[in-house]
């Protein structure tokens, strides 16, 4: 058994385990931890507890001591120079003309390294400003790019509910959210309903997903939405229309309104209310038939056709066919040797050759 504390290093940031030592650790103290950026103050959010040694995480690293009010003091002046450091980088990606945003700055305990967090569209190559950075602070300069979602978790904001956002007050990690979660809990599936501000899906949208399901009548099975092309259908990504599909990997290729192509499941994605079919798709298919093609009309079945009545004596259509077939090889090759004009020229003798008599 061995006795670990969970410490947190952001007010809404991942919980570590750290294991106690031989001091004596409360919920709620300030400790200096080793970490693999380096010297961090941390706070203790879980209490010591025992924990087996099989449940113990590899290379569990121990408290190194109490934080006191020097070190206190210290993660304010981190603080000011974070504040710092974000006015100079500001001021160095207009002057380098960089396509970039800057998020957040964050300085290590020990003044070892400063991480500057940062979206862009795409790549960016900021090699020159890491180099101007490193010669005004003099330290290990780093630069991440992150997604729209740690934008939000590190900047704050209010939700549609009125309270603080979910990420930024205390989930820990980013759980996978799908469309499928709204279509269970009978939503409204317009984007602006359901997405946060960050442009996804509100993570709250998980919370009562495992409640789905399960007494009353969501015990009966609910009737499987099976795309077909040309459906007008909403994503995670927005709305769009199916421009492919693939029935072994149950996946579609959707054309999004802002030009973007996506590959979503089947699962993943719902039919826009009120958008009826062509008239082309309405006639249902069986599970192994292929989708039309664009522009295509589908037949009707067999059994509704009427069926044609052969006369009598008329012989089958192989026989037909094969007739036909010998007809047109023989009318192409008296088309060859036949010459032009249409009429047949007489065959003529063979010239004499040297030595060969000739008779009159």
């Amino acid at each position: 058994m061995q006795t670990i504390v969970g410490v947190r290093f952001k007010s809404a940031g991942k919980i570590y385990s750290f294991g106690q030592g031989q001091l004596t650790i409360v919920e709620g103290d300030h400790v200096i931890v080793e970490t693999t950026r380096g010297m961090e103050c941390g706070k203790v959010v879980i209490a010591p507890r025992e924990v087996p040694n099989e449940s113990v995480p590899p290379n569990l690293r121990v408290v190194h001591r109490i934080a006191d009010a020097s070190d206190l003091a210290r993660i304010d002046e981190n603080r000011a120079r974070e504040r710092e450091a974000r006015t100079v980088c500001e001021e160095k990606i207009r002057e380098l003309g960089l396509k970039m945003k800057l998020v957040d700055v964050e300085l290590t305990f020990d003044l070892s390294k400063m991480l500057f967090y940062f979206t862009a569209d795409g790549r960016v190559d900021f090699r020159q400003l890491v180099r101007e950075l490193a010669g005004v602070f003099r330290t290990r300069i780093e630069l991440r790019q992150i997604g729209v979602r740690d934008e939000a978790k590190m900047m704050g904001g209010m939700g549609c509910c009125g309270r603080p956002l979910c990420c930024a007050t205390f989930l820990g990690d980013f759980v996978p959210v799908s469309i499928r979660m709204a279509k269970e809990q009978n939503l409204s599936l317009n984007p602006t309903k359901i997405s946060g501000i960050c442009g996804r899906l509100m993570c709250c949208l998980k919370y009562e997903s495992d409640g789905y399901g399960c007494g009353g009548c969501m015990c009966a099975k609910k009737v499987e939405y099976t795309p077909a092309q040309n459906d007008r259908v909403i994503a995670e990504d927005g709305e769009g229309r199916i421009v492919a599909l693939s029935e072994q990997r149950r996946t579609a290729t959707i054309l999004m309104d802002d030009g973007k192509t996506v590959v979503a499941a089947w699962e993943d994605i719902a039919r826009v209310e009120g958008e009826e079919r062509p008239v082309s798709l309405r006639v249902e298919r069986e599970p192994h038939m292929r989708a039309p093609r664009e522009g295509r009309v589908l037949r009707e079945p067999r059994e509704g056709r009427e069926r044609r009545e052969r006369p009598a004596g008329a012989k089958p259509r192989s026989d037909r066919r094969e007739r036909s077939e010998r007809g047109e090889r023989n009318a192409r090759s008296s088309d060859r040797r036949r010459p032009q004009g249409g009429k047949r020229q007489p065959r003529r003798a063979p010239r004499p050759q040297q030595g060969d008599e000739a008779y009159e």
